[in-house]
């Protein structure tokens, strides 16, 4: 995977009423997480994307890859329009018992590890359709990515974003025309929503010289990433070698 550096340590965010989800307004690192039709998931939302992945534990769901595809974030303040201030924290997102916002990884584009992510459901979904339905012809990642494009096409043409709940949950939920996956509950709720920017959030935690702390916690950023352009390239030069990514592969809003 190819790197870069990142100074993300805050991100202001917006709730859409229309739509119940929460949209990245702005970020410290506009540079690798452009804020236009960014989404972020919520701390209802993802705990119920962690119980959607479960299935796909016995098929190699792989921690690694999905702990690294993820930001984790905290509320901080809350203004009075209803903008979110959020900090970014230290901790693993799988384990911590703290309410989190999950911020896609989306630093390194089409080479990186929120790419990484979707392209890992997306096979291993495969794998469990294949196991688990009878079909004429075994589904390939190809197939199911052809059909998710069509999905992208349309928000396209209709001009809306993708959120990433949407995204992700496209990829779990896949099943081919005139099938189903036995076992799996069709009433399943979606993941509860706050009405407004002020309800349900959690409490603010104490943060104090946010930006300070982060940027010592997150020195590793500097010391393991790419030092030098040059290197940089090369790596993505290597990693392109390995498997193409498809169209649902990395992008997260109109394509």
């Amino acid at each position: 995977m190819a790197v870069t550096t990142s100074k993300l340590l805050w991100c202001t965010i917006r709730f859409k009423d229309k739509e119940g989800n929460w949209w990245v307004k702005e970020n410290s690192d506009p540079k690798h997480y452009e804020p236009d039709g960014l989404g972020i998931l919520d701390p209802f939302q993802f705990p119920w994307i962690l119980d959607m992945l479960d299935p796909l534990r016995e098929y190699g769901l792989s921690n690694e890859i999905l702990e690294a595809a993820f930001v984790p974030f905290q509320v901080q303040d809350i203004d009075k329009d209803n903008t979110v201030r959020l900090a970014r924290v230290a901790e693993h997102i799988l384990d911590s018992e703290e309410p989190l916002f999950a911020l896609p990884n989306i630093k390194d584009g089409d080479k990186g590890a929120y790419a990484d992510f979707l392209e890992h459901i997306m096979r291993l979904r495969v794998k469990l359709i294949n196991d688990t339905i009878k079909l004429e012809q075994k589904l390939t990642v190809e197939d199911v990515d052809e059909q998710l494009s069509e999905l992208r096409n349309q928000a396209l043409i209709e001009g809306r974003d993708i959120h990433p709940l949407e995204e992700i949950t496209d990829i779990l939920e896949f099943v081919p025309q005139g099938h189903e996956v036995p076992g799996e509950d069709d009433d399943d709720d979606k993941p509860s929503r706050a009405v407004s920017a002020a309800d349900d959030l959690p409490d603010l935690p104490e943060v104090e010289d946010v930006d300070k702390d982060m940027e010592k916690n997150l020195r590793w950023d500097d010391e393991e990433e790419a030092p030098a352009e040059g290197a940089e390239g090369a790596e993505g030069d290597e990693e392109g070698g390995s498997s193409a990514k498809g169209s649902s592969g990395g992008t997260r809003r109109r394509r």
